[in-house]
């Protein structure tokens, strides 16, 4: 898939016809949605909002700048971008919108019900779908996005970045931000709105992951380094799927595993 129209936009219109039909989503991704404090942050556009580690650690998430337009530095990741492009973990859709209104090939996918009408009343197209379920067009995506923490989806980065490589084009590349701080952790959190660690939703699990680290999954991976950088204290890594034309689009290897029930939901930025 490359950039214009054509058949490159057909991940796109097959996300649109997905979803009348589509699966429900995992368990862990339900508990992700029934967090009421996540989804009325996003319908206010603002929060406190925390994700609460079991140990009782606060950590604060950007809500605002999420539901704000694209700022410098997510326009600058977005320069990078390549053809077709999918948001894992989209939220309220600022880098979808962006993008859409570059007139690029674009698609959203989050597992929170108000991510993808926010995502949508912005301008971009969204589906309400994990990571770890069936995707439009896998194998076919030239660029993956997992901005704002998105590496800790499911609280295994291996897992993730495999994943992705299922999901990308032969080459393709992957955008990940990644925390400051130099860390590799798995934890188990909730959604709060508050200090005092009420949450409605099951916990579900998480991981932080630097730079050193998420270039030490990706090694193990058969990822390829294409570039890092650091812009405004946020940090990104971009690697290049190793995944040859030989090989056919696998859309039902993690079907087969556990792993459909990791969440994708919206990520927190696990560094504010």
């Amino acid at each position: 898939m490359r950039t214009g129209r054509g058949p490159a936009d057909e991940p796109v219109r097959a996300a649109a016809r997905a979803t009348s039909g589509r699966p429900s989503a995992p368990p862990a991704a339900r508990s992700w949605e029934a967090c009421d404090p996540y989804a009325a942050a996003l319908r206010a556009g603002r929060g406190p909002l925390f994700l609460r580690r079991t140990d009782g650690w606060l950590l604060p998430l950007n809500v605002e700048r999420w539901c704000a337009r694209a700022d410098a530095v997510d326009l600058e990741v977005l320069d990078r971008c390549e053809g077709a492009v999918l948001d894992v973990g989209c939220g309220p859709g600022r880098l979808v919108a962006e993008l859409a209104a570059r007139g690029r090939t674009v698609l959203g996918i989050d597992v929170s019900e108000a991510a993808v009408a926010r995502t949508v009343r912005t301008g971009g197209q969204s589906l309400r779908r994990s990571v770890f379920e069936p995707l439009p067009g896998e194998g076919r995506w030239d660029t993956v996005l997992l901005m704002d923490g998105n590496i800790g989806i499911g609280g295994d980065p291996g897992a993730l970045l495999a994943r992705v490589a299922a999901v990308l084009a032969p080459g393709g590349l992957l955008i990940a931000e990644t925390a400051q701080a130099d860390v590799d952790e798995r934890a188990h959190v909730q959604v709060v709105d508050d200090t005092d660690g009420r949450a409605p939703g099951s916990p579900f699990p998480w991981a932080r992951v630097g730079t050193r680290a998420l270039l030490r999954h990706a090694a193990s991976g058969g990822w390829r380094t294409a570039d890092q950088w650091t812009s405004e204290e946020r940090r990104f890594v971009a690697l290049r799927s190793s995944k040859s034309s030989a090989e056919p689009p696998n859309s039902t290897a993690v079907i087969s595993s556990q792993r459909v029930r990791n969440p994708s939901a919206d990520s927190p930025e696990t560094d504010r």
